[in-house]
């Protein structure tokens, strides 16, 4: 019996291994409650100032206020439609372009240089362009985020691309395929996994620009809520907004792995 249970501990830390749900799962909130009952005893115990951090109590206090007074809902629905227009705007034109650049050796090097250099700059040095070019309303907000997302997702989408194996695309031309039917038949279904996945992690990176989207004359929005705890020292309000959008970026990341793994069944054991 001793073996058995022995073998089975070693096989939860084999590289690369299977494990049951069950484990899995609890693994993972396993973490965070012990992290949530360290942060409730130092708290408790009076070790930090509630200023510096509140209590996990004062927390939810500040999430019920939000939610009974409807603050929450409004900020979340505002900066929702924010990302989801940031983020498609730059899937729309990214996609495509990281995928010419995949391909065809001109576009990488006429591109690459400028979007490397691009994706490189500040976003926070950006937003005095941002408000010249498209004033102070939700248009600038989303192209904060466009910014934020589009250079990084190009070379992603590029880098996907090239990472196929070049033999498929070599028995494509052995069968006659044409550069267009190469491209539809063999590198797209190759390749469409691995975009699914860089659009699953640049939209989560679309989430953390959220507070600098939101950082100059915005009226609502978790990001604005944040900035306007900052000024009167709230810091219950931060921590709440803080995990508030992490917990929708969870939720976003969440379904695009439910609808990858419905899309893309023949990837599930990787």
């Amino acid at each position: 019996m001793d073996r058995r249970q022995s073998r089975r501990k070693k096989g939860l830390l084999r590289l690369r291994q299977p494990i049951p749900d069950r484990v899995f799962t609890t693994a993972g909130l396993v973490v965070p409650v012990v992290l949530v009952l360290l942060w409730f005893a130092v708290t408790a115990l009076g070790l930090v100032k509630p200023l510096f951090l509140p209590s996990p109590l004062a927390i939810l206090e500040e999430a019920w206020r939000q939610i009974s007074t409807g603050i929450l809902f409004e900020d979340a629905a505002v900066s929702s439609y924010r990302i989801i227009v940031g983020w498609l705007s730059a899937a729309v034109l990214a996609i495509p372009v990281g995928i010419l650049m995949g391909n065809f050796r001109l576009f990488e090097g006429a591109l690459e240089p400028l979007i490397s250099t691009v994706r490189y700059m500040p976003i926070v040095a950006l937003i005095p362009l941002t408000i010249l070019w498209a004033g102070i309303g939700d248009e600038q907000k989303i192209l904060i985020l466009f910014l934020g997302t589009f250079f990084q997702m190009t070379l992603m989408v590029m880098d996907n691309v090239k990472n196929i194996d070049v033999n498929l695309i070599r028995a494509g031309q052995t069968l006659g395929f044409s550069n267009t039917e190469i491209l539809w038949r063999i590198i797209l279904p190759a390749a469409l996994p691995a975009i699914w996945d860089t659009c699953r992690i640049t939209i989560g990176w679309t989430w953390t620009y959220l507070v600098v989207a939101e950082l100059v004359a915005a009226q609502s929005g978790l990001g604005r809520r944040i900035m306007d705890a900052q000024r009167y020292l709230a810091t219950d309000t931060i921590i709440f907004g803080t995990l508030f959008i992490g917990l929708l970026g969870l939720l976003t990341d969440y379904a695009f792995k439910r609808t990858g793994r419905s899309l893309f069944r023949w990837t599930a054991d990787r």
